[in-house]
């Protein structure tokens, strides 16, 4: 599956203990993220990502323009809840096109984890159904 990896400023180090604490269950995937956030990913834990622009620079359209075209499966989107963020209008975007595709997002690492959970148990197989239909 295509799994979308993103987190504002402040939430970065959270992202990266996250991966880190469930390394096993991301590497099986193919992961894709806005630039610094991949970077650090790549850096930090070694996990191949496929980089996006930064969020600001056009990186967030990026990944919902992947959502529209169904090269998307799962997003974890740590979002800062407490700064204003200058491409507000893109993150909103972005939100509203995996609701619009049903593609699972989540906005913090509870979320996050039972969505992984539910992935490593083989709960996503409706996405695999959909692509057939299409």
């Amino acid at each position: 599956m295509n799994i979308a990896l993103v987190a504002h400023d402040e939430k970065k180090d959270d992202l990266i203990q996250f991966i880190t604490a469930y390394r096993p269950i991301l590497q099986k995937h193919d992961l894709f993220a806005t630039g610094t956030t991949g970077l650090r990913i790549i850096e930090e834990t070694g996990l191949p990502v496929t980089r996006f622009r930064s969020g600001p620079l056009g990186g967030d359209q990026e990944i919902g323009a992947a959502i529209a075209r169904d090269e998307m499966d799962l997003i974890i989107f740590l979002r800062d809840p407490l700064t204003a963020q200058p491409h507000e209008p893109d993150v909103s975007a972005l939100l509203r096109l995996s609701d619009v595709y049903c593609v699972p997002l989540a906005t913090n690492m509870g979320t996050a984890e039972v969505l992984l959970k539910g992935l490593e148990a083989g709960f996503f197989e409706w996405r695999f159904i959909r692509r057939e239909r299409e």
